[in-house]
């Protein structure tokens, strides 16, 4: 597989080590010589490092063999998550430094989310694109203002902080880019 096929969830070998795939970025160069970059960013899926390299376009990476379930979280811990298939109603608990930075999006009911397992273990946990989350902590909304207009510091139910319009308050519902953490409309 080329390098220019990388996308966010995927895992591939670097060095013998599996990496789990956060994040693809194209660095696109201005001359006509130059080749074209892809940064990935993700982490080690056993020593949960952070891994991030640029790969030129026809770079060859090798992709591992994974499979996607469809799970749903059960319970918080302290020993982590624990999460049941949606289909087999199998249970398993992933911990928490493993999923760190998903946690703020993750939330009790929430459709759409996946277990990533290779090696008959989980190895991360795939978001949906957008998440829907409640705000339980801002300003108070100011009437009058418009929709393009400044934008104030939200806490939504799961300790997220995102920048939102000003004509929100506390108890709206707003829907999150699981990528950028940025808020995209009202629900």
């Amino acid at each position: 597989m080329k390098a220019n096929e990388l996308k966010k969830g995927m895992v591939i070998k670097v060095d013998g080590h599996n990496i789990l795939i956060r994040q693809v970025t194209v660095q696109t160069a201005s001359s006509r010589s130059g080749n074209t970059l892809y940064k990935a960013r993700g982490q080690n899926v056993v020593t949960r490092q952070k891994f991030e390299r640029g790969f030129k376009g026809d770079d060859n990476v090798e992709p591992m063999d994974f499979s996607r379930r469809p799970v749903q979280l059960l319970f918080r811990d302290s020993d982590g998550c624990t999460f049941m298939d949606s289909e087999t109603y199998e249970q398993f608990t992933v911990p928490t430094e493993m999923i760190e930075d998903d946690l703020p999006y993750i939330s009790d009911g929430l459709e759409g989310l996946y277990a990533l397992i290779g090696d008959d273990k989980v190895i991360g946990i795939e978001l949906p694109s957008t998440v829907t989350l409640a705000i339980t902590e801002c300003a108070p909304g100011i009437k009058g203002a418009s929709a393009s207009a400044r934008s104030k510091p939200a806490t939504l139910s799961t300790g997220l902080v995102v920048q939102v319009p000003e004509y929100l308050g506390p108890g709206e519902v707003i829907k999150v880019n699981t990528e950028s953490g940025e808020y995209i409309s009202r629900v």
